[in-house]
């Protein structure tokens, strides 16, 4: 059995983590694995937005396998690169939309945080099992986790191992939307629709803008030029865009 399966569905790449029985705990295969999806995915043209989402019903992602530790080599970095923990960080250029059930621990929480959009079910728990567990290796979800929830809250995660349950992880703007479990996948095919909906190269140039914006100052955020931004006015696109304005109608995108 593969640790993950990759399938296309119109314009939406799915990814699904496929060790169950290991609560998709991630190791070295399930790692390169990744790290092809992700060049496959943002290699593609067709491809408008990516899902990812765990098998079985206990959890997402329980972190990565302490039988078989990822080393981060094959695929990148742990996560496929996403995460950029023990190697380089590769940001995916397509939107990513995380559905999220049960645990969500460690390099799973960290893979998590990666995404664009996490839609959660109400059984999802979030926690870094480290200090509790008394294993540290690189550890780099606790960078995001600080940045991602309020201080003092990732704060009790870290030093303590304060778990984290869905209603409160929507409170803090962690994830988008909380839903029952037997609802998450309506509510994601929602949050595609709307993604699908909307011009792909424009929401690709976005995330450039935004992720790229993080590692400088405001000012220079602002001053600064973004590639497929300034891209953008040459592509069909955005001729259609312009069109479909001047016609009153909506837009037909082309991803070109």
């Amino acid at each position: 059995m593969a640790s993950i399966e990759l399938s296309m569905r119109g314009h939406v790449a799915e990814v699904l983590l496929n060790r169950p029985g290991a609560l998709n705990a991630i190791d070295d295969e399930m790692d390169r694995a990744l790290a092809a999806a992700w060049e496959r995915i943002d290699g593609d043209p067709n491809t408008r937005v990516a899902v990812l989402r765990g098998a079985g019903e206990r959890a997402f992602c329980a972190g990565g396998d302490i039988a078989a530790p990822p080393t981060g080599r094959g695929g990148l970095s742990f996560g496929g690169g996403l995460t950029g923990i023990g190697g380089r960080l590769q940001r995916l250029r397509k939107p990513l939309v995380c559905a999220v059930h049960g645990y969500v621990l460690g390099l799973g929480f960290e893979l998590a945080m990666c995404a664009d959009i996490i839609v959660a079910a109400d059984d999802a728990r979030f926690g870094l099992p480290e200090a509790r567990a008394g294993i540290i290796d690189h550890c780099g979800v606790v960078h995001r986790a600080v940045r991602q929830l309020p201080h003092h809250v990732a704060m009790a995660m870290i030093v303590a191992s304060q778990t984290l349950d869905a209603p409160r992880a929507a409170q803090y703007g962690l994830v988008n939307e909380v839903v029952p479990l037997e609802s998450l996948d309506i509510a994601v095919q929602e949050w595609t629709d709307k993604i699908l909906g909307c011009a792909p190269l424009v929401s690709q140039a976005a995330k450039q803008a935004a992720l790229d914006g993080l590692d400088i100052s405001l000012e220079e955020a602002l001053a600064a030029r973004y590639p497929l931004i300034d891209l953008y006015s040459q592509t069909d696109d955005y001729q259609e865009a312009m069109c479909a304005w001047r016609e009153r109608r909506a837009p037909e995108w082309k991803g070109r």
